[in-house]
């Protein structure tokens, strides 16, 4: 009974250590929160205990085996946290969250106590330095537009400029009578109101249409 209490005691470090995690994923209002992170954390380290101390001294038995499937486990629950959505993959960073919070709980569960607890601190502090507002760590955000325009001459170059772009993503040309009439795709970094695009359309009589291409 007292070895047992024992093990216990790893199951609630794991708690406090996955709440820990997950209270600073749920203010950044992420997909995975308190809930996850911590069920995430005790489970690995009651696996993790049950591995360990839960088969006896068997010489076929191998603790390594049973813990290793912890890692393949949370694997999938990370693969239904990631999205693909409007050109962007969503949950990437909360799902290597919760592969990282696994390995906390194993560490836990294995009583590597001061192991468990830094690398909890350590999980913690690199969320938030990367989620400072300091341009080195920020990513650059692209919005892409799609643009209709009617091509006389150089109007290709003139819509570049005027969204500060290099170079269209995709462009395609079609050819209406004695007109040329284009479709061109490109990627800002700058935001733009939709006001703004219509002041661009009302200067640039050559410009047909503006919208995200991310809209449905």
């Amino acid at each position: 009974m007292l070895e047992e209490l024992k093990y216990l005691i790893s199951i609630l470090i794991a708690v406090v250590l996955g709440f820990a995690i997950g209270f600073e994923r749920k203010l950044r209002f992420k997909e995975a929160g308190i809930r996850t992170h911590t069920i995430v954390c005790v489970g690995s380290a009651l696996i993790m205990v049950v591995s360990k101390y839960g088969f006896g001294d068997s010489p076929d038995y191998d603790a390594s085996r049973v813990a290793a499937q912890i890692v393949s486990g949370i694997g999938f629950l990370g693969a239904g946290i990631i999205v693909y959505r409007k050109h962007e993959i969503r949950g990437l960073t909360t799902a290597a969250g919760v592969w990282a919070t696994a390995g906390v709980g194993m560490a836990a569960g294995a009583e590597l106590y001061i192991v468990a607890a830094g690398a909890a601190v350590i999980i913690i502090a690199v969320q938030c330095l990367l989620h400072a507002k300091c341009k080195l760590f920020q990513t650059k955000k692209y919005t892409q537009i799609k643009i209709r325009f009617q091509k006389y001459g150089d109007e290709d170059e003139k819509v570049k400029e005027l969204f500060q772009a290099d170079a269209f993503c995709r462009m395609t040309m079609e050819r209406k009578g004695d007109k040329i009439v284009c479709t061109a795709n490109l990627n800002i970094d700058k935001e733009i109101s939709r006001q703004r695009l219509n002041e661009i359309m009302s200067e640039n009589p050559f410009i047909h249409s503006i919208e995200f291409s991310g809209e449905d």
